[in-house]
């Protein structure tokens, strides 16, 4: 008698659902440590304070969304870090949101032009942004039906 598959998975613990990765890059420890908390543990959070580590660790940790701060201290600012993940084949489908008190319309154009997915200008709503960050990895991935408030 075969053994199906169903059969060979049966008195299996069911497989862990993917806690989608977050990276938050703001050289505010505040900010960060805001961010952190409303996520909550339905994410796993990664911090990063300047362009150049953002990077590294999206290299090293392929973040399914990144909060980004346009000012950064360093050699790379919010932007040209925004522009170093677009034009990565690897890297082009994490979807980044700009996170930043430069809140003049000319600022927001050219973060979404450059390839921004979204605009948060300080002081933002925690809940709007999580909110946003839920309705956006849904659309990314609809079937893995990940709903957390």
């Amino acid at each position: 008698m075969a053994v199906s598959d169903a059969d060979a998975r049966w008195g299996q613990p069911p497989p862990q659902a993917v806690v989608p990765r977050v990276l938050i890059v703001d050289d505010q420890l505040d900010i960060r440590r805001l961010l952190t908390i409303s996520l909550g543990n339905d994410y796993e959070v990664l911090q990063a304070a300047d362009g150049l580590t953002a990077l590294e660790m999206v290299q090293l940790h392929q973040p399914s969304l990144i909060l980004l701060d346009v000012m950064l201290p360093g050699e790379l600012d919010g932007l040209q870090v925004l522009d170093r993940i677009r034009a990565h084949p690897a890297h082009q489908h994490i979807v980044v949101a700009m996170v930043t008190a430069r809140g003049q319309v000319i600022d927001q154009h050219a973060a979404l032009t450059r390839g921004a997915d979204a605009y948060f200008t300080k002081p933002f709503s925690p809940l709007a942004v999580r909110s946003w960050i839920r309705d956006a990895l849904n659309k990314v991935n609809p079937a893995s039906d990940f709903l957390p408030l």
